[in-house]
């Protein structure tokens, strides 16, 4: 394959996008007809089973960025890049031995249930409504951004004006399939797409793993026998060994030592405060069945980041590290390419549609979970004082969604070019910084109160957002989101490594210098045994 090739049959391409969305959007319509409740449209009623809801999870969190941003990750980067499965992947230990459960004991429809169940209503429903309509950007973003890569290379188109028509297709797509759906056909779609996805990674590493007769050294021996161009000299050069090394992007100096600290932080802890994962938790009946759904899913999240190894130094050794670069859309564009070099172009279709399918369902539970949250929690909890009727609260969720999906266009316009993986991470900083350590307080700190989780909250967020704008993936190096534009400070490219602790330090001080809520002494005592034990969770939460 060759640098700047046209690869695969547009037609084709197109034929088969075509038939996964008109699959999906049948779903969609199909369960849009059991859709009559505000129970229905923010968790599906909780009908679903822990097999169901596990196989959702898988989708919901399996994105974009774990397949597209993934292996172009580990085929430029090798070594460092397979960093973010092994991140990715230990985060859900975070969230099943200590969240998993007991959030599905306390809360109802969004996180903001759980962290105001013993606190001050208002004040603690703004700041996680805030928190969580911000992470759910960010996540937006890097799908809209992988979206536009994706179908730029299907149909090779390279200008910028193209791919931005693509971006806005795709957020259009998401506000249909969540207007019309809900939660449930939302879930359909995520589980369908689980499938597919983690079957066609399967497809394909074992194509690449017969390539090289099962023997995965041949395959790294491959991946080092490959060649890149220098960026300084222009020169062709052995890859070599450092494919394979810790240290090609992360080991170059002390700073990017401390970046990839951040980003182990980040990724690890950052799923466990990741508001549209927690949200699935409701979609089941029963605490024991969410146990069951992060089980399931865990063991399909734990194959499908295998996978990516294979893949990742599948492309390094099939496709190579300065076709995948220069390919429309970048490194993202390594998984279908690969796909192009082990099965030609109905396999390269078909991969694509299923990475195209894996946006669509992740964009839809993201503008789901950020709908519920500013409806159920700013609009009835806060504007309402609890009293909204459930038509009204799907009527603000309904215009949040298009409110939501226009201004993910607008930004992942900005961001394409970009590693969806590495913006993901970002979501995954400000999840941490805002929201995990009010979670874990609330559910773990008998004596933790409103001041401190609000000071939190607010100060996570804030910091987070701050250090990124300021930081080298916005602005100051070739590869950030302004590339003419320096106005960066903050050395590192994640901010978890201090936004993070700030997050937990301030809930601390705070609660310390705040003054204890007396009046909810008694919430705090329920909450722990409700946590414990999931008596009451039966009863809608209308303190």
């Amino acid at each position: 394959m060759q640098v700047g090739e046209q690869v695969g049959s547009t037609t084709l391409n197109i034929v088969i996008f075509l038939l996964f969305i008109g699959l999906t959007m049948g779903l969609v319509i199909r369960a849009s007809r059991t859709t009559k409740k505000a129970t229905d449209f923010y968790t599906g009623g909780a009908t679903f089973t822990g097999p169901q809801n596990g196989f959702a999870i898988a989708g919901d969190y399996l994105s974009a960025a774990s397949f597209l941003g993934i292996c172009g990750a580990i085929a430029v980067q090798g070594y460092d890049g397979f960093l973010y499965s092994i991140g990715f992947l230990v985060a859900w230990l975070v969230a099943l031995l200590l969240v998993a459960e007991r959030l599905r004991n306390v809360g109802k429809f969004t996180m903001a249930d759980v962290l105001s169940f013993r606190l001050k209503q208002r004040p603690v429903r703004m700041a996680a409504a805030l928190a969580t309509l911000t992470v759910s950007l960010f996540y937006l973003i890097a799908q809209m951004a992988g979206a536009g890569g994706l179908v730029a290379l299907l149909l090779n188109i390279k200008g910028h004006t193209g791919q931005s028509i693509v971006v806005a297709v795709v957020g259009v797509l998401m506000i249909v399939y969540v207007l019309v759906g809900g939660m449930k056909g939302t879930t359909y779609v995520q589980m369908v797409k689980a499938v597919l996805l983690v079957g066609g990674a399967l497809l394909m590493t074992l194509m690449v793993l017969a390539a090289v007769k099962g023997n995965f050294s041949d395959l790294l021996q491959k991946a080092m026998d490959g060649t890149v161009t220098n960026a300084k000299t222009g020169a062709k050069e052995a890859v070599g060994e450092k494919i394979i090394e810790p240290g090609l992007k992360y080991g170059k100096t002390e700073t990017t030592k401390l970046d990839f600290l951040s980003l182990a932080l980040a990724l690890v802890l950052g799923t466990a405060g990741l508001p549209h994962v927690l949200m699935r938790f409701y979609t089941v009946p029963t605490a024991k069945e969410a146990r069951r759904s992060v089980t399931w899913a865990i063991g399909l999240i734990g194959a499908f980041y295998i996978f990516t190894l294979v893949l990742g130094f599948g492309a390094a050794a099939y496709v190579g590290a300065d076709v995948i670069a220069k390919a429309p859309g970048g490194v993202n564009s390594a998984a279908p390419l690969l796909a192009f070099s082990l099965g030609g172009t109905i396999l390269m279709a078909v991969i694509s549609a299923v990475a195209f399918a894996t946006i669509l369902a992740v964009v839809a539970g993201l503008a789901i979970t950020a709908s519920a949250s500013l409806a159920h929690d700013i609009y009835n909890g806060v504007i309402k004082r609890g009293k909204a009727s459930e038509e009204s609260q799907v009527r603000v969720s309904r215009i949040t969604v298009v409110v939501i999906g226009i201004a993910s266009i607008i930004l992942g316009i900005g961001a394409m070019g970009q590693n969806i993986a590495f913006l993901v991470a970002l979501a995954f900083a400000v999840a941490a910084s805002a929201n995990l350590p009010t979670i874990l307080f609330s559910l773990f700190w008998r004596k933790f109160n409103t001041t401190g989780a609000v000071l939190s909250m607010y100060g996570g967020l804030i910091s987070a957002i701050v250090l990124i704008i300021f930081s080298p993936a916005v602005s100051g190096k070739p590869t950030s989101m302004f590339k003419s534009l320096d106005f960066h400070w903050f050395p590192l490219e994640n901010p978890g490594l201090i936004s993070i602790p700030i997050g937990f330090g301030l809930a601390i001080i705070g609660t310390f210098l705040g003054k204890p809520d007396a009046d909810l002494t008694d919430k705090a005592v329920e909450m722990e045994v409700r946590s414990l034990t999931g008596v009451g969770v039966e009863k809608a939460i209308d303190h």
